[in-house]
């Protein structure tokens, strides 16, 4: 079960964090709500193409996506793109939205947000299921470097 490799891959990065389950939700802000949490506590973790076979994540908070052109300059490259479901499953063992750095198939270099921080959850490798954890303990546990990657999303102040 992924949910068992992810929380495995907590445990071995010695990590003080509560996994959190709650039933399905439609929305990122109903899971927010579900947890207690504000949307900016949330993160996504999502894989981006940087070359041929070339992939990291991109941990980014509830209420912002990617802001490709500041991702891009941060990295130097011209190109980059979200690859496909089948894809990121083949690189992680995770399906979109369980996709967590945790118990990934592959390690991949991370990117977290600078407006990361304090407590936040992050997906433990199934649905509606996260791992609460700080977000300093995140970072550095994942070698992680933080960059100002994204912007607010659309539709939201």
């Amino acid at each position: 079960m992924n949910e068992d490799r992810a929380i495995t891959a907590l445990d071995a990065a010695g990590l003080d964090y509560r996994i959190v389950r709650h039933g399905p939700v439609p929305s990122l802000e109903e899971a927010a709500e579900a947890r207690g949490a504000t949307l900016s506590q949330i993160l996504k973790t999502l894989v981006v193409r940087r070359g041929d076979d070339d992939y990291l994540f991109i941990l980014v908070p509830g209420g912002r996506e990617i802001s490709w052109p500041k991702l891009r300059a941060h990295l130097g490259v011209a190109r980059m793109s979200m690859p496909d479901a089948g894809t990121a499953y083949g690189v992680t063992g995770f399906v979109r939205g369980t996709i967590t750095p945790f118990g990934s198939l592959r390690p991949l270099p991370a990117i977290v947000d600078t407006t990361v921080d304090g407590p936040v959850f992050i997906g433990a490798g199934a649905y509606n299921v996260s791992a609460l954890i700080d977000a300093d303990d995140l970072i550095r546990v994942l070698h992680a470097t933080v960059a100002d990657v994204t912007s607010p999303a659309r539709g939201v102040r």
